[in-house]
């Protein structure tokens, strides 16, 4: 038989006991009991006790008028958003961590056992069935041109048969980007002076030359350059090197260039947070619907309707040059708000 612990009267199983037949109210820091007697406080009777037994002779009028009548309060009056405060800043707190700590172990566990399940139907090693040995990468390089319509064997691959995982690629750069910004951002509504010091700091330019005429100048050479030049990059991926991952980079680069230069004022101009989140949004979910339509023909052997166009010309290869077109955009605004964020905490 199991025997009563010393230590029964400060067990969980008590505390939980007694919260749940009502005994206690645990929105409140203390331990206190709803069934407590209603205790007046800071009565007119109380005072005069008090008074009297310290030997002070006053009259009641005296009292009256010197004394300052508070209400009186019992806790059965107490209404709930009375008890909110000691709730957030206390059993509140507790239980979130708590939860949070649940989930994030919870989480992990699930993480691993995905992964571990997905590593026991990887194929052995030096099997003559693993990719590197069977027809996939001859597939590629044979009927590559002829099935995807673009010259650039690479870019064919991986915005037409493996068009999905360049999408995810595409979705972890925008996740990133909400994770950095989640972060880095600082709350321009708050009324923090440390706050607002920091983004006076941040807009007022103080660790870059103010107006600095060598750089803008040169920034007015090179800016159009560069830009004309990712732009040629992600619409001739398809036909040469290039493609919509190195060609964001370039245009994300004239865009970081332009900032130093000119500063958040005049960029801002341009190139704000709205525009981000709409180019951004937008180039993910034209990617996502063109290719699951492209997709679903594929698996369901149907014509797609969608012309592949001439080998070499610029408008050739299918859907391959619009999902360049998005892969360079969501690059370019990554890069972008990466830079920001990490420069004032803000775009």
């Amino acid at each position: 038989m199991s025997r009563r612990k010393d230590n029964y009267e400060n067990s969980r199983w008590l505390k939980f006991k007694r919260w749940v037949d009502g005994e206690t109210d645990t929105l409140t820091a203390e331990r206190m009991e709803s069934a407590a007697p209603e205790e007046k406080i800071g009565s007119v009777e109380f005072r005069k006790e008090a008074a009297e037994a310290g030997g002070k002779e006053t009259t009641e009028e005296n009292t009256d008028s010197k004394a300052v009548e508070m209400p009186a309060v019992s806790l059965s009056e107490k209404r709930p958003g009375d008890f909110e405060p000691a709730f957030r800043g206390g059993r509140g707190i507790r239980m979130y961590n708590r939860f949070y700590q649940i989930m994030s172990i919870l989480l992990c566990l699930s993480i691993i056992f995905v992964l571990l399940w997905t590593i026991a139907y990887l194929p052995i090693f030096g099997n003559a069935g693993n990719p590197d040995n069977n027809e996939v990468s001859a597939r590629y390089i044979e009927q590559g041109l002829k099935e995807t319509g673009a010259v650039n064997i690479v870019t064919g691959m991986i915005l037409d048969y493996r068009a999905f995982d360049t999408f995810g690629e595409s979705c972890v750069l925008f996740i990133a980007s909400c994770c950095v910004l989640v972060l880095l951002r600082i709350d321009s509504g708050s009324q923090d002076e440390r706050t607002k010091k920091r983004l006076e700091e941040a807009n007022d330019r103080l660790f870059e030359p103010k107006n600095d005429i060598i750089l803008q100048k040169c920034a007015c050479v090179l800016v159009p350059v560069i830009l004309v030049f990712g732009i040629y990059i992600v619409l001739n991926g398809h036909l040469s090197p290039g493609g919509g991952f190195s060609g964001g980079a370039v245009l994300g680069s004239g865009l970081i260039l332009y900032l130093n230069a000119f500063g958040f004022e005049k960029t801002e101009k341009l190139f704000h947070e709205r525009i981000y989140r709409r180019i951004t949004v937008c180039a993910l979910t034209f990617y996502c619907l063109a290719k699951s339509y492209s997709f679903f023909t594929g698996a369901n052997h149907l014509e797609s309707g969608i012309p592949l166009g001439t080998p070499g010309a610029i408008l050739s290869s299918g859907l391959i040059l619009p999902l360049n077109i998005c892969v360079g955009l969501v690059v370019a605004c990554t890069m972008y708000a990466f830079y920001t964020l990490f420069r004032k905490g803000g775009m």
